[in-house]
């Protein structure tokens, strides 16, 4: 096979696939429009540089796919690994490779061809529900003072208790736990409290023997027995009815329990994280709550706070959710308007990071272009908007070192933007491209900034 000539350019620049060749020192001698796509570097960057310098795969320095074919005049199919692209972020792919002969059918170097996986694993995650340390979305300090402690955390065994309001993402860090211990190869199992009526909940905490009431027709296993070895998630805890509070107190300190209508205890090597959007201390001054069981649980106490205290990380989330929507609904929507982006960054949401997810669903099937405008929202955050009187010069940036400054005028915003851009381009080196990505933006609109408020 010959190497990709200049008339057969245009070409391989149409497919989707990214493609590159090496000569016989490893330098780069092709590099279409699609691998500048997916690994970010121009083929200006790219020709005449060794492609380990480019691709900086985790396979570059001990298993080489390429290296191997050449090597063995072996093909390679479908392998998949993860390179890093220019701004230094992850980008799992699935990768071909070949030998690249002269007419003489003399080794001249090797062909590789590969495509970008991100959006796949997206998809196969979003559908197993499969969540994992990195998973977790949030830059801001609250957030990664949670994510320094998580691996400690998951690594023990001890009860952990999940503080924070409906539709924080609780189940998420109680997933990630789980992932990140040594329990991870067994189930995961969680439950709702709230939504079993209390008359079935003990049944489905520690199951029934047969005859144990009316139905009970069978012997069936509870959740407990179902999550054996692994990790169990009470969600809701806090709406636990008090004699089953007693039953779990025993399994806690006892490691085991009986099922309904049993007179064998069955002991459990279970881990167990519960959760709650309720104030379990009050619970326990109305008698709602046994007090021995809360000090029971309250080993390790996660606080997660609502989005509304984390307003630096909602623009992560709308990237993120546009792309489970685009996997989903098959659409190629972007972003969002800046004036959709100045309303998040005010709106209180109520619903938290639930409540954000679904109005960028909802978004998703009146929006048919490339970018969700105020027209594509829901009514009630709208109506928001227009009582709010929300200026539309308000950007998109937001750092939690002004969440407390009240910004009555545009000047004096336009001071604290201006202040926050030079800070992180000190903090940078004036470095543009880092800091546009620290701020949340696109380089030419960090530009565009710089020249606004004269900074240079």
């Amino acid at each position: 096979m010959d190497c990709p000539k200049n008339h057969s350019q245009d070409i391989l620049d149409s497919i989707t696939e990214g493609v590159f060749t090496v000569d016989l020192d490893w330098n780069i001698t092709f590099f279409n429009k699609a691998a500048e796509k997916i690994t970010g570097f121009k083929k200006e960057e790219a020709l005449n540089s060794k492609c380990y310098e480019i691709f900086k795969a985790n396979v570059c320095e001990s298993s080489c796919f390429l290296r191997e074919t050449m090597d063995l005049g072996k093909n390679i199919l479908n392998r998949r690994i993860n390179i890093t692209n220019n701004k230094g972020e992850i980008v799992p792919i699935a990768v071909n490779t070949s030998i690249l002969t002269d007419k003489n059918k003399k080794l001249i170097g090797g062909i590789e061809t590969f495509k970008d996986c991100c959006d796949i694993e997206l998809l196969q995650k979003q559908l197993k529900q499969s969540y994992t340390f990195h998973d977790i979305i949030g830059k801001g300090p609250k957030t990664k003072e949670i994510l320094s402690i998580l691996p400690d955390v998951a690594q023990s065994n001890s009860t952990v208790l999940i503080q924070g309001p409906s539709g924080s993402g609780k189940e998420v860090f109680a997933k990630a736990i789980h992932t990140l211990s040594k329990r991870s190869k067994n189930p995961f199992i969680a439950i709702n409290c709230g939504a079993i009526p209390h008359n079935l909940l003990e049944s489905e905490f520690f199951g029934h023997v047969r005859g144990a009431f009316t139905d009970a027709k069978y012997n069936k296993p509870g959740k407990f027995k179902l999550a054996e070895g692994g990790t169990i998630f009470l969600d809701e805890i806090g709406d636990l009815p008090l004699l089953l509070q007693v039953k779990l107190l025993r399994l806690i300190q006892e490691k085991e329990y009986e099922p309904v209508g049993g007179i064998k205890s069955y002991k459990t090597d279970v881990r167990i994280i519960l959760a709650t959007n309720k104030n379990l201390l009050q619970l326990v001054s109305e008698n709602k709550f046994r007090e021995d069981l809360y000090f029971r649980i309250n080993v390790i106490k996660l606080t997660l706070p609502p989005i509304a205290e984390r307003r630096e990380d909602i623009p992560l989330f709308v990237s993120h959710f546009i792309k489970i929507q685009n996997n989903i609904t098959n659409k190629k929507i972007e972003n969002i308007s800046e004036e959709v982006m100045h309303l998040f960054m005010q709106y209180d949401f109520p619903g938290n990071i639930r409540e954000l997810q679904n109005i960028i669903e909802y978004a998703f099937i009146l929006c048919n272009g490339p970018t969700i405008e105020m027209q594509h929202l829901p009514i009630e955050v709208t109506s928001f908007y227009k009582k709010n009187r929300i200026n539309n010069s308000i950007t998109k940036i937001s750092s939690p070192d002004y969440s407390e400054h009240n910004i009555s005028s545009f000047d004096s915003f336009c001071k604290l933007e201006a202040d926050m851009i030079r800070k992180k381009l000190e903090d940078n080196k004036w470095n543009r491209k880092k800091t546009a990505k620290d701020l949340g933006i696109n380089a030419s609109t960090l530009w565009r900034k710089m020249q606004k408020h004269q900074i240079c």
